[in-house]
């Protein structure tokens, strides 16, 4: 008889895994291979990225900001060697671009790809598919939003970037792994008639914080990272669904997904294996 885990040992794995630990860390905690680990949270974040796409359909958004955020597989871009493509697979930079609701904190769709006008079309045509009202939406100054968002709503949107600058990064030991000074920002219409008090990308800035602080394969300055594509997409699928319906957001009192009228209810982890299953 095959050895199968228990259902208490899998949501205490996928739950670990939810909450930043890293596959090693379960397996001395846990006594579970961090083979069998993995298996198990590629198979779950593969299944959550199938329950995402079915429940955010007709969602009543108003108000998007959308960014991508940077990672690797592999090895970074500058690192990569031929024997990264012994298995036949990708390696190098990927992005992952994510849309937010600026008032239910609902993340309804997200796409990992490279940061080109190929990716963006894709992701900002599959976010239309899903809405069902007239959209605010605000994004930083990546030129492929522009003809993205025309492509996929035409007129029928109000549309705005807004863009940042920072000073120049101190090479100082001292500051070496600090962030640049933020010195301005500029707000500039594209499309439409947006409520200027509203363009921002903070929430969506802070959800790329949430999200490399609750997946291992994101977190800066660490060993952790995906040797393969099929991994890394399944990670980013398990987040967020854990995000949107187990996740309880401070502000909210309640999930992005009970607030958006997705779910009626708070999930546990365990209700979402059952679901991802």
């Amino acid at each position: 008889m095959a050895n199968v885990l228990s259902s208490d040992k899998q949501i205490g794995i996928i739950g670990a895994l939810c909450e930043g630990s890293s596959i090693r860390s379960i397996e001395r905690t846990t006594g579970v291979h961090r083979d069998t680990i993995m298996r198990l949270g590629v198979r779950v974040g593969q299944g959550c990225a199938v329950l995402m796409d079915a429940k955010m359909r007709n969602l009543d958004c108003t108000r998007l900001e959308m960014d991508e955020i940077w990672g690797f597989v592999g090895a970074k871009a500058k690192n990569v060697k031929p024997e990264h493509f012994d298995d036949g697979g990708y390696a190098g930079d990927v992005w992952t671009f994510c849309a937010i609701d600026a008032d239910t904190k609902l993340v309804p769709a997200f796409m990992v790809g490279q940061r080109d006008k190929a990716t963006a079309n894709a992701f900002v045509e599959d976010i239309a598919e899903r809405m069902k009202n007239r959209l605010q939406i605000s994004t930083d100054g990546l030129a492929a939003y522009v003809d993205a968002i025309s492509g996929a709503f035409g007129r029928d949107v109000d549309y705005a970037q807004i863009v940042k600058t920072y000073g120049q990064v101190e090479t100082t030991n001292n500051r070496r792994y600090s962030a640049p000074d933020f010195v301005s920002s500029e707000k500039h219409v594209i499309i439409g008639s947006p409520d200027k008090e509203l363009i921002s990308t903070s929430y969506v800035e802070r959800l790329n914080a949430t999200t490399r602080l609750h997946m291992r394969r994101l977190t800066r300055l660490t060993l952790a990272f995906s040797k393969k594509l099929d991994n890394f997409e399944a990670a980013v699928g398990l987040h967020f669904a854990y995000y949107n319906f187990v996740l309880r957001h401070a502000t909210l009192k309640t999930t992005p997904a009970v607030a958006a009228g997705v779910e009626s209810s708070q999930w546990s982890v365990g209700e979402l294996l059952e679901q991802a299953a």
